[in-house]
């Protein structure tokens, strides 16, 4: 099976191409959770935060899949979705700019930054935030949901509620030395305040216009960058009038632009990579499985 690995800022993902080939019912390439788990594991697969599927769209120029180190299916990337409009330009199946991606987030607009032939940067109109609590979903009074109070491994934590398709609790933090990332976001990601899980993002202020940001992934755990994630802190700073509507978020892999525009719609700048390309071998598909997928677990 052939594959891509592609990042963006350092979060990085395994491509698998089914846009003119779909697998065959039954056939394992076609499980696509099991094949996240296999493929995404850093010791017996390729290693990624996550595997992208590129199949063909019946309502935009192609549909993103994407699938968690654990096998979950989010929503939405925003990583993933510039990694994914570069490829399909490169690859000829969109010879288009702007193009537009179906995702289970809905169809998104996707401008390319091109020198010649060459993709240097994708901006995506990542559409308007989610405020009402029962569609980010969280289990709280009030909309918008800005300062509210959960407690979580002992400590209480302001926090405030944002989907951009996919669910956000974002804290504001002074600083990282006194903040325990590695307990504190599982069981934030779990909290029973959020039904469906939720990426949990700590987030300093470092001015009106720039922001740096730790993230935890819901079903991938700590990565170095999160798109939806920069958007979603980018809309709570602005809500707890902290930053201007156009700000700098600066993440583990590198450095975002996103712009909560007079249109409600929230905008997003960056990389997208190349890593190397491969064939992925049957027979360590099948150690991988008998291995354990310690990442997922």
């Amino acid at each position: 099976m052939e594959f891509v690995k592609m990042h963006g800022l350092g979060n990085d993902f395994v491509f698998i191409d089914h846009f003119n080939r779909q697998p065959a019912e039954g056939r394992s390439e076609g499980n696509y959770p099991e094949l996240a788990r296999q493929i995404c594991h850093r010791q017996f697969g390729v290693g990624g935060d996550g595997l992208v599927v590129v199949l063909p769209s019946q309502a935009a120029d192609a549909r993103m899949r994407i699938f968690n180190l654990d096998g979950s299916e989010p929503e939405m990337c925003g990583n993933g979705i510039r990694c994914f409009a570069r490829y399909i330009y490169d690859k000829g199946y969109v010879r288009k700019n702007p193009l537009r991606v179906e995702t289970l987030a809905g169809i998104l607009t996707l401008q390319l930054t091109l020198e010649g032939e060459k993709v240097t940067g994708v901006r995506v109109d990542m559409g308007e935030p989610i405020l009402k609590s029962g569609l980010i979903p969280v289990l709280a009074q009030g909309e918008p949901i800005i300062g509210a109070k959960l407690e979580a491994e002992g400590q209480e934590f302001a926090y405030t509620a944002v989907s951009m398709g996919n669910p956000h609790c974002i804290i504001f933090v002074e600083d990282y030395n006194t903040l325990d990332f590695e307990r504190l976001g599982p069981a934030i990601e779990k909290h029973p305040l959020f039904p469906r899980k939720t990426n949990v993002e700590f987030i300093r202020v470092d001015s009106r216009k720039e922001l740096t940001m730790k993230v935890w992934e819901r079903g991938a755990g700590p990565t170095l960058a999160c798109g939806t994630g920069a958007c979603a802190s980018t809309v709570a700073a602005v809500l707890n009038g902290k930053t201007e509507r156009k700000v700098t978020v600066h993440l583990p892999g590198g450095d975002l632009l996103i712009e909560w525009g007079d249109d409600n719609h929230v905008y997003m700048t960056g990389p997208a990579a190349y890593v190397f390309k491969g064939i992925l071998l049957q027979d360590k598909m099948n150690s991988t499985k008998k291995a354990g997928h310690r990442n997922g677990e």
